[in-house]
């Protein structure tokens, strides 16, 4: 069974994006700021950055020593949180930015907008690497492989789209959802499998080597926005527009438990989680709250 752990309040709008540091937890909200929290406490501290225009999406890497955050008008803020200062800034994008995710394991850091454009960038010498036009509508959401050596992709258009780190090249493209895709994982476990939400409410599981489904689960009542393993990868959460988040066992696919109102959740849509450490995560929402859930190792209690 999961558990509501703590609240915290703070920002004065929806919040689109979690990050966290090994100790700090940031987000991302309309109000056009970034914050930082100190979860002992549960109250924000001192850092906190004021920007002109929303911020959609944010992300720690290079070790944990800098935050990346990308704002409504497609500008890209580099920071670093040692010196607490801004050291680099792009307009490379001029649409929104919405995903903004690190892959450690190849020293890159991928851009993804609202119009369907992905940037790479090299996370010790800030260099783009490359500049793809992928003309498939918003991309919500980007997944990283376990070991890296790939990434996946999801688009406006319904497609799900595997890149090769090295030179880039597009391995798989399969439609996966009716009315665009906006949430993608790599199986825990499995790393053939590429697991994808959308805004038909769907959660489906794809061998994306060959784009062949495996299995689908009617999981929500609206579009899911994000997909998250937690414990060790035994289970599988999804949160979404319907203001709840579920839980699944990833190796069978059961639905285990439900997080909304009777838990004390969120009383919007539920726009992001984020691992906080092997058995506690975090949910943010357009309620501006930021929640942090405790998981039960043991328990296997459905709701």
């Amino acid at each position: 069974m999961i558990e509501k752990s703590k609240e915290l309040n703070g920002h004065g709008a929806g919040i689109y994006s979690l990050a966290f540091d090994g100790e700090f937890l940031y987000s991302g909200s309309a109000d056009q700021f970034v914050t930082r929290w100190d979860l002992s406490a549960g109250t924000q501290d001192k850092f906190a950055i004021r920007f002109d225009f929303p911020v959609y999406a944010i992300t720690v890497f290079n070790h944990q020593n800098f935050l990346a955050v990308g704002l409504s008008n497609g500008n890209l803020h580099v920071f670093d949180l040692r010196s607490k200062q801004e050291v680099k800034f792009f307009t490379q994008h001029v649409k929104a930015i919405f995903s903004i995710v690190e892959n450690g394991n190849d020293n890159q850091l991928y851009v993804a907008d609202a119009d369907g454009n992905l940037s790479v960038w090299n996370t010790s010498t800030f260099d783009l690497l490359l500049y793809l036009p992928l003309d498939c509508g918003k991309i919500r959401r980007i997944t990283v492989s376990t070991a890296g050596g790939y990434f996946a992709v999801v688009g406006q258009d319904g497609n799900a789209r595997v890149f090769e780190t090295t030179f880039f090249n597009e391995l798989s493209c399969f439609f996966s959802h009716t009315g665009g895709a906006t949430a993608v994982l790599f199986h825990p476990y499995k790393p053939e499998v590429l697991i994808t939400g959308g805004k038909d409410a769907f959660l489906r599981y794809w061998d994306w080597k060959t784009g062949t489904l495996l299995e689908e689960l009617p999981s929500h009542n609206f579009v899911l926005y994000d997909i998250l393993a937690i414990n060790d990868g035994k289970q599988i959460l999804t949160a979404s527009r319907d203001k709840t988040i579920k839980i699944w066992d990833s190796q069978t696919t059961k639905f285990l438990q439900r997080l909304d109102t009777k838990w004390h959740g969120h009383r919007h849509s539920v726009n992001c989680l984020i691992p906080l450490n092997t058995t506690t995560f975090a949910s943010a929402s357009d309620d501006k709250r930021i929640i942090i859930w405790k998981f039960s190792v043991d328990s296997d209690t459905t709701n």
